[in-house]
Order: structure tokens, then sequence, then C-alpha cells
């Protein structure tokens, strides 16, 4: 079999610097905002033309955490609690032949910056700062809007969690950032199958140590590091 050889065009650039936390699917937090910058080869604002008529896009990556050299027709998804093998086709798990992500996007703002070239920012990524992307197409309403589409293993997720702040903490964040936290920890970031009232966990974010506790289905931020 021939093997083809793709080489990052750009780069995501946000507040995760590790994998916990991050919504587990683009566009469940909007008041996340990211920056998309291009590799040197790339920064030439006329590939970019037109692009500002779309309100969305889609994003081609690499799960650059989870690179391997061999593979498993079957995986355990943390949506089904991690005890369930599915094929791994069935599934967007990172575990994957090519460890190839598809995310979509909102669009913000395009703008050209003297020492970086083109960046556009974008809102609802599910990436990690510094994940590789291969590649940007444009969301197209009428044909990647599928109304009829349905899943069963997969339902949109109803979160509940409520989340509340010890005295202090939200001030350790600037109002656009505590926007965004406040909706990541809605998610519930613990693995689905931890639920121990007990346990600190600890989520970093835009530089800080997050250290909260979940106890019937209130999320509580108990310091900021």
């Amino acid at each position: 079999m021939n093997e083809t050889v793709i080489a990052p065009i750009a780069h995501i650039e946000n507040d995760f610097d590790t994998k916990f936390g991050i919504p587990r699917q683009s566009l469940l937090v909007n008041a996340l905002k990211s920056r998309i910058l291009f590799e040197p080869d790339y920064r030439n604002i006329d590939a970019l033309r037109g692009i500002e008529a779309y309100s969305h896009l889609w994003l081609i990556w690499q799960f650059s955490e989870n690179l391997r050299s061999d593979w498993s027709p079957t995986v355990r998804p943390p949506r089904l609690g991690g005890n369930v093998r599915m094929g791994v086709f069935a599934t967007r798990s990172p575990f994957r032949p090519n460890s190839l992500g598809l995310s979509c996007v909102a669009l913000e703002k395009v703008e050209e910056d003297p020492s970086l070239g083109p960046v556009l920012t974008v809102s609802g990524a599910d990436l990690m700062n510094g994940t590789p992307i291969f590649d940007i197409k444009p969301y197209l309403p009428y044909s990647d809007c599928i109304l009829e589409a349905t899943t069963v293993f997969a339902p949109r997720p109803d979160f509940t969690l409520d989340v509340n702040f010890t005295p202090g903490t939200e001030r350790s964040f600037s109002p656009e950032k505590l926007e965004a936290l406040k909706g990541i920890l809605r998610c519930d970031p613990r693995p689905r199958y931890h639920d121990d009232p007990e346990r600190v966990y600890g989520l970093s974010y835009a530089g800080r140590d997050v250290r909260f506790r979940v106890r019937d289905h209130i999320l509580t931020v108990l310091e900021v590091i």
C-alpha cells in the first residue's frame, strides 16, 4: 500500500495545555476562544480569500497526544463509561489507525498579524493547545446539517451540573475566561465512570490549576492555584 505523508498547515492556540477538561465534542462550550496560527509556508492571506462568508469551519487535525504504531479494532468510549467495547469506526475515540480528528468550530474573525500572517479566531474548539491542523474547510449548512440523522449510543448530552465558586476564586480569571470555564465545568470534565463525592480533581486552564469537587450534581470550585 502506498503511504501518503501530510504536513500540518497550522496549529491551534488556546488555554488548554493538558487534555483533561477539554470538551468532549466541539461547539459544546461556545465561550471557548482559540486562535488558528498558520505555519510559515501557509501564511498567505489569499488562501483565506472569501472565508469570512462562512459562519462555521471544519478542522481536520491530529490527536497528537495519542500517536501510536499499532491500532485496535475495538475501543472503550468514555461516553459509555469505559466498560463497553465498540468498533473504532463507530466511535470518535482518539485511538485510531491514523489519529485524525474532525471538529466544527465557529469563525469569529480573520486578522492579519505583522509577524504571524493571517490568524483565525474561532470558538467552540475541542482541541488542546498546539494541536496540529492538516486542513480547514467551510461548513455548508445545506449538505453538512442532516436533520434526520439519528444515533443511539451518543445522543446529545444533558448536562445538569450546577457550578459554584468558593469566595474569591472567580477573581482569578477575566470575565471572558470565567464564562468559558463555567461552560467547561457544567459539562462535567470527570471521566464518566467517576462518581466519588470526596475526590478533588484538578483542571489546568488559562495557566491556572482549578481544584473542584462534585457532590449531588453540584460542582464546587474549591481553589484556584
